[in-house]
């Protein structure tokens, strides 16, 4: 018997009864391969959603230039207000049951009127709007007696006087 037969023959022995040494040897690299592809293929997966493609899938909306409306609410009573703010679409935010007094800075987009309207409670009471655009008075007015009503609006915004259009 050759040295290469007598080895085999005591592999052999070692390995479990009707499985011959180079089956198991060839499904064990079997294995790490099918591992060590699992393994590249979930890395790939961590590294791009961390990294990313580099796109967003939303198509960013160019912003619209805005400018500074300052509204205010002063009196007694309980008051329901709308008011336009950086709504694009020219939608009202409305906020119920509002504390007096009251005041909110907001950005209004260019080409839209600034609007405040005010409505009185069943209780009634009496409540002054007033709006300013970029720090300078526009309209103020009163809501008084039960469920009384008031609103103030301004002109369409513009870019001020001597700024480049866009900014």
């Amino acid at each position: 018997m050759s040295t290469t037969e007598s080895t085999a023959e005591t592999t052999e022995k070692d390995a479990p009864a009707g499985e011959s040494t180079d089956k198991r040897r060839g499904g064990d690299r079997a294995g790490f391969v099918a591992a060590g592809a699992i393994l590249v293929v979930c890395l790939g997966f961590v590294l791009y959603g961390v990294l990313g493609t580099g796109s967003d899938p939303r198509p960013e909306r160019p912003r619209t230039p805005t400018a500074a409306v300052t509204y205010r609410i002063t009196g007694e009573g309980d008051v329901d207000v709308s008011y336009l703010a950086r709504s694009e679409e020219g939608k009202a935010t409305v906020e119920k049951d509002i504390e007096l007094p009251w005041e909110k800075t907001v950005q209004v987009p260019l080409g839209q009127p600034p609007t405040i309207s005010i409505v009185l409670g069943g209780e009634g009471g009496r409540a002054r709007c007033a709006l300013a655009v970029r720090g300078a008075h526009v309209q103020s007015a009163t809501a008084s007696g039960t469920y009384g009503r008031a609103t103030c609006a301004g002109e369409r915004l513009a870019a001020p006087k001597g700024s480049r259009k866009g900014s």
